[in-house]
């Protein structure tokens, strides 16, 4: 059987290709792999992960501000922000707990905090002392702290250790809201990689793989490349795929009104927050979803109560705040994971800002969550407890961070945990109890 067009997922991404092949590309491949093999199974039953990594190292210590710890003030005179009170004005921090304090910012989680729905854990992150921006984040999206020669992403073997029925298991179980596929979701199973729902499937957004082996975008829209191989391929069971596409069509925003009077920021972390609540409402069958935000290396000029920081800290907060109202009950069974790759300096720097640091602050939230409390061992920011003398310790591993959801939202035994975490021993007697 000669086949023209082929729709196949490709780990950069949503591919479509112009190639002959044999009968191993049939209707069979199409229904299996492609896309949704049960489009009536809804996501109302699954359990779902949202992870959001904060590329370029924000500061956790202007996140979740240890206003009780009087090394905070006696090292960044200039970009501390002030104890809670009235003195201190719309410039001061949200208290938490009489320790810590909400950045002003990020306003919009307290009510999630107080609920119980939002859970900062500090003093978080990798034990790996490396600096660097692309080691680390490689590193932490790996699921390891030293291995660089693991090639898979951590979210790649979740989605393969999922309790799922693997015959019924959708392709839209891992979708990441970025051009292409991060370095967690890379491996053996297949995720899309979705630029922007408005776009998807139209002229310049579908990835072609050259036979150079580089790619190029389409010169033609999804539904011209797609309906040739309709009636030749895509007969009986194989419509089912051709289906889904048109079921992914319509979670295009342009259609959709966010529900309970939720308003994301009009910015591209909070269009992919919102397209991601799009396809959980649309009951494809998605398990994980990852999106990022950028812009959080703040060398010079940080900030404190306002600036450079503070808005980008606005956006964030204003995004999972509209993400937790827009889905209402649907939080019940969605957990959302925060990471970044690691933290600043306590000590700011002579351009009132931060350099690269070791431990930051995560957020955990969602319904099944037990938040209203601030998560981990906190070291202190006293000299002699400082990490290499400088910065914030890492007192919990993000792997038992991931581990925990893995395995108290999940579902998943305790003996996988070696295969999602090589060469790390995950233990539950660390879960901090957040979920």
């Amino acid at each position: 059987m000669n086949i023209n067009r082929r729709v196949f997922l490709k780990q950069g991404g949503l591919a479509f290709v112009c190639l002959g092949a044999g009968p191993f590309w049939g209707p069979q491949f199409l229904r299996q792999t492609a896309f949704a093999a049960d489009l009536g199974r809804s996501s109302k039953q699954n359990k779902i992960l949202i992870c959001i990594f904060q590329r370029g190292a924000v500061d956790g210590l202007s996140m979740v501000v240890p206003y009780g710890d009087p090394d905070y003030y006696a090292n960044r005179r200039e970009i501390s922000l002030a104890a809670p009170g009235q003195s201190a004005g719309e410039n001061g921090v949200l208290d938490l707990d009489g320790y810590f304090g909400l950045h002003p910012a990020l306003a919009p989680l307290l009510p999630l905090y107080k609920a119980g729905h939002l859970a900062p854990i500090q003093a978080c992150g990798s034990p790996n002392s490396s600096r660097s921006h692309f080691t680390s984040q490689d590193l932490m999206e790996s699921g390891v702290d030293q291995d660089i020669s693991v090639q898979d992403g951590w979210l790649n073997r979740l989605i393969a250790r999922c309790p799922e029925d693997a015959a019924n298991a959708s392709a839209f179980r891992g979708v990441s809201m970025t051009p292409i596929i991060p370095r967690s979701f890379q491996g053996p199973q297949d995720c899309m990689a979705i630029r922007d729902l408005d776009t998807f499937g139209m002229a310049g957004d579908v990835v072609v793989p050259m036979p150079s082996g580089g790619s190029s975008s389409t010169a033609a829209g999804f539904e011209s490349m797609y309906s040739g191989a309709v009636d030749t391929v895509l007969h009986g069971a194989g419509r089912e795929s051709f289906d889904a596409l048109s079921m992914l069509k319509k979670t295009r925003s342009t259609a959709y009104v966010p529900a309970n009077g939720a308003a994301y920021p009009n910015a591209s972390f909070g269009r992919n927050l919102k397209q991601i609540a799009q396809l959980i409402k649309a009951d494809m069958g998605l398990q994980v979803a990852f999106a990022e935000m950028e812009g959080w290396d703040t060398h010079a000029n940080q900030g404190n109560g306002k600036g450079q920081l503070a808005t980008r800290l606005g956006v964030f907060g204003q995004s999972l705040a509209a993400l937790h109202q827009d889905l209402g009950d649907r939080m019940n069974d969605v957990v959302v994971i925060t990471m970044s790759e690691f933290g600043r300096t306590v000590r700011q720097n002579g351009n009132r800002g931060t350099d690269h640091g070791h431990g930051t602050c995560f957020f955990v939230m969602g319904g099944p969550v037990k938040g209203g409390k601030v998560y981990g061992d906190w070291p202190t920011l006293a000299p002699d407890r400082l990490f290499q003398h400088r910065d914030l310790a890492v007192t919990t591993d993000f792997r038992d961070v991931f581990g925990e959801i893995c395995s108290q939202h999940f579902g998943m035994p305790m003996s996988d945990m070696a295969d999602l975490f090589p060469g790390y021993g995950v233990d539950a007697q660390r879960f901090h109890r957040f979920v």
